[in-house]
């Protein structure tokens, strides 16, 4: 779940985003301080950063559109790439459950063994 900080840089770079102003470190920072919201002092930077080589209004507007809809105009790209990346999250996630029950037997741990 997002924490208060985070929240706070998302919303600052969505109204910047909306009023076609350039997301900088400095903005995000006017925007915080004009609503009277305290974060740590990384999170504007590491917004500026992620968000500097991105079309966010771009991503705004495909947001309806959903993964594996495959068809129609500029949205075909971003919900393919988000398809192709599902499999191989479940995949880790398979890993992870695998090597925890696996955990306990390397360890002399077993109950019968």
């Amino acid at each position: 779940m997002a924490s208060n900080d985070e929240l706070a840089c998302v919303y600052a770079a969505l109204i910047l985003m909306d009023d076609e102003v350039p997301i900088t470190v400095e903005k995000i920072n006017t925007i915080l301080k004009a609503a009277s919201v305290n974060v740590e002092p990384y999170w504007p930077g590491l917004f500026a950063k992620a968000v500097s080589g991105l079309d966010i209004r771009s991503l705004v507007a495909n947001v309806g559109s959903g993964v594996g809809t495959g068809g129609g105009g500029g949205g075909g790209a971003p919900a393919a790439a988000a398809a192709s990346s599902a499999p191989a999250a479940e995949a880790k996630k398979e890993e992870k459950e695998e090597e925890a029950e696996e955990s306990d037997d390397d360890m002399g741990f077993s109950l019968f063994g």
